[in-house]
């Protein structure tokens, strides 16, 4: 949080300090290195109710510590959201997500 402040971004927020769920957050950046998957499923189950309808979720992974990453578009696809884009990174990958009535509503427009 401090490296993000430090960077320009002065309203970031961590889980300790977030409050309650009411979709308050425009983006969630999710850095996430443990080996289970069920585990983020878990976390981003929780994590999504603190997003604005229009909000992007993004999630880096260490490809190393997480076989399983194949099974994150179904997840979140399963929360309601589409990979909009992903990228390779040194430890891994990073994906962005967004709500899927969100992206049809644009589409659509």
């Amino acid at each position: 949080m401090f490296e993000m402040h430090r960077r320009g971004y002065i309203r970031v927020s961590t889980t300790a300090s977030c409050g309650l769920p009411r979709g308050q957050y425009a983006v969630a950046l999710v850095e996430w290195q443990l080996p289970s998957i069920k585990a983020l499923a878990a976390t981003l189950d929780w994590l999504v109710h603190f997003l604005a309808p229009a909000g992007v979720l993004v999630i880096a992974l260490d490809t190393r510590e997480c076989p399983d990453r194949g099974k994150l578009r179904s997840m979140l696809a399963r929360l309601g959201f589409r990979v909009e884009a992903g990228t390779r990174c040194e430890q891994g990958i990073a994906i962005s997500a967004r709500r899927l009535d969100v992206a049809q509503a644009a589409v659509a427009a």
